[in-house]
C-alpha cells in the first residue's frame, strides 16, 4: 500500500501526512500506563536498579496470563455468518468479499497468529491499532497490526480522529506501505481496539499495569533467591574480631572473604586467624514465608486479567467443579469481553452490515467430553430440537436419509389437543343405541321368517303336550 498526497485528504482537501497538517491536529495526552518502562526511584537506571518491561514479561505468572489468553482467542476460527428469515444465524459461505481476509489476514500471518498478535498488543499496551489495506472495489483485502508505541491518536478541532504512523514502524515492509516519513490516516482506515479508558477515550490501559508490581517483587524474590542458591543454598554471615579491628582491616579482611569463600568458593575450608571468627545467619524458607508472598502476589497478577489462578496451575481447583465447568468460568471472566469488542470492531472495520455478521468460533473452547457430547446430542434430538443431521455433524459423520425431519412417537399429542379429544377420536365417541330392524311383510324373505317361526311354535306346542301326557 503506498500513500499518496492525493489519496490522504480530507473532506476539505487537508493533506494527512507530513508536517502540513500537523498543526491543525491535536495529540491525545497519554498518562497512566505510557512508555512502560519505569524507574522505581529518581536515579534508579544509573544504579542498575530499573525493572524493564522485558524482564517483567518473563515473569512466569504475568507471561502465562498474557500468553494464556492470547493462544486461546488466536485458536477460535473466525465465521462469516448471516440471518435468515427465521432469525437463525447460519455460515454463509457463498460470499467472497470478506472470507479471502477472514481466512488470511495478510502475507506474513495466519488467521491465528493474527489473532494472537492482537491480544498481545491489547493486553501489554492497552491499545491495538489495525491498519486496513483495500482493493480497487473499496473492499479490505488485508489487515496488519501495528507497533502501539508507534501510533499517536490525534484530534482535530472538529473533533475527527486521525492516527500518526510513526516512521520507525515501518522498517521494513511487513505492513506494505512505503514511505520514509509519518503518515496521518483518518479513524475509518484503523481498527482501533482499547482496553479501560481511565484517562482518554482513545488511550487504553493494559491490565499489566496493575498487574506490574505483584511481578516486579516476585522478581526481585526469584532473583534473591538464585543468588542464594549461586551461593551454594549457604545464608551469610558475620565476622567478628574481640579485640577490634581498624577500618582497613575490616575492609581487606571483607574483601579477602569474599572473594576466596562466596559464590563459586562458597564451602571451601576457611582458615581464619587474628582470633576472628564466623557466625553464620540460620534463616529458613519457613521464617521467610516466601512461598507464602509469592503465591499471594501471583493471585493478583491474575485479578487484573480475570483469569481464576488454578487456570494458569496456582492453588487447587474449587471441589465439585468439572471440566466445562471451569472452560464456562474461564471464558466469562477472561475471554468474552474481548471476544465480543473483536466482533464488533471487525463487523464495522470490513464494513459487514446486518443480515451478516462476522462471529468467532467457540467450540474449539468449550468442547465436552465425548460422553457428555452424545448425552447432550441425544436429548436435542429426542426432544425435537435437533434433527438427526444436526447431531450427526457434532461427531464428523454424514448426513443420513430422514435425517433432516423432525420426527415423534405417533402416540404423541398436544396437550391441548387431548382434552378435545372426544371431538376427533372415534373411540371416544358415545355408541349409538341399538333399533329394531324394520321388516317388509310382503318381502320373500319375511315370508320364509314366518313360515320358520309358525314351524318352531308347532313344534314347541307338541312337545309340551307329550311331556303333560307322560306326566299323567
Amino acid at each position: 500500500m503506498t500513500f499518496s498526497p492525493d489519496e490522504l485528504t480530507n473532506e476539505a482537501g487537508v493533506r494527512l501526512y507530513g508536517s502540513g497538517y500537523a498543526k491543525q491536529l491535536n495529540p491525545v495526552p497519554t498518562r497512566g500506563w505510557y512508555p512502560l518502562i519505569r524507574e522505581p526511584f529518581s536515579g534508579a537506571w544509573q544504579q542498575n536498579l530499573e525493572e524493564k518491561r522485558g524482564t517483567v514479561l518473563c515473569y512466569p505468572t504475568l507471561y502465562a496470563c498474557i500468553s494464556r489468553i492470547s493462544q486461546d482467542v488466536g485458536k477460535l476460527p473466525f465465521l462469516l455468518k448471516k440471518e435468515d428469515s427465521n432469525g437463525i444465524w447460519q455460515v454463509d459461505r457463498g460470499n467472497t468479499s470478506y472470507w479471502p481476509v477472514l481466512r488470511k489476514p495478510n502475507h506474513y500471518q495466519t488467521a491465528q497468529q493474527f489473532r494472537e498478535a492482537w491480544m498481545l498488543s491489547k493486553l501489554i499496551h492497552g491499545n491495538t491499532y489495525v491498519l486496513k489495506r483495500r482493493d480497487a472495489r473499496g473492499v479490505v483485502d488485508a489487515m496488519f497490526v501495528l507497533d502501539p508505541c508507534r501510533v499517536k491518536p490525534l484530534v482535530s478541532d472538529t473533533g475527527d480522529v486521525f492516527y500518526e504512523l510513526s516512521a520507525g514502524n515501518r522498517h521494513d515492509s511487513v505492513s506494505d506501505i512505503s514511505t520514509t516519513e509519518n503518515v496521518i490516516v483518518p479513524a475509518r482506515e484503523i481498527i482501533h481496539d482499547r482496553l479501560n479508558t481511565f484517562h482518554h477515550q482513545l488511550i487504553g490501559v493494559p491490565p499489566l499495569c496493575a498487574a506490574h508490581w505483584p511481578a516486579v517483587k516476585n522478581l526481585k524474590i526469584l532473583r534473591t533467591s538464585a543468588e542464594f542458591f549461586e551461593n551454594k543454598a549457604q545464608p551469610g554471615g558475620i565476622l567478628t574480631a574481640p579485640a577490634g579491628m581498624s577500618d582497613d582491616d575490616a575492609v581487606r579482611v571483607q574483601n579477602f572473604w569474599q572473594q576466596n569463600y562466596t559464590g563459586q568458593n562458597a564451602g571451601k575450608v576457611a582458615v581464619i586467624g587474628a582470633d576472628l571468627k564466623y557466625q553464620g545467619f540460620a534463616t529458613s524458607a519457613a521464617d521467610s514465608q516466601l512461598v507464602e508472598q509469592m503465591r499471594y502476589s501471583d493471585e493478583q497478577i491474575c485479578q487484573p486479567f480475570g483469569i481464576p489462578p488454578f487456570i494458569i496451575g496456582i492453588g487447587t481447583i474449587p471441589a465439585g467443579m468439572k471440566v466445562d465447568d471451569m472452560a464456562n468460568m474461564y471464558y466469562q471472566f477472561a475471554l468474552q469481553a474481548h471476544i465480543e469488542a473483536m466482533e464488533y470492531l471487525l463487523d464495522e472495520g470490513l464494513g459487514v452490515t446486518r443480515p451478516q455478521g462476522i462471529e468467532i468460533d467457540l467450540d474449539p473452547l468449550l468442547r465436552m467430553d465425548q460422553e457428555k457430547r452424545a448425552n447432550v446430542v441425544n436429548t436435542l434430538v429426542s426432544g425435537k430440537v435437533m434433527i438427526p443431521n444436526e447431531g450427526r455433524q457434532q461427531f464428523g459423520l454424514p448426513p443420513t436419509a430422514g435425517g433432516d425431519t423432525l420426527w415423534g412417537q405417533n402416540q404423541d399429542y398436544p396437550l391441548g389437543m387431548l382434552a378435545d379429544r372426544a371431538e376427533w377420536d372415534p373411540a371416544m365417541q358415545p355408541k349409538p343405541e341399538p333399533t329394531e330392524p324394520v321388516v317388509d311383510a310382503n318381502s320373500e324373505s319375511a315370508k320364509e321368517e314366518v313360515k320358520r317361526l309358525s314351524a318352531e311354535l308347532w313344534q314347541r306346542k307338541a312337545l309340551e303336550a307329550t311331556r303333560e301326557a307322560i306326566n299323567a
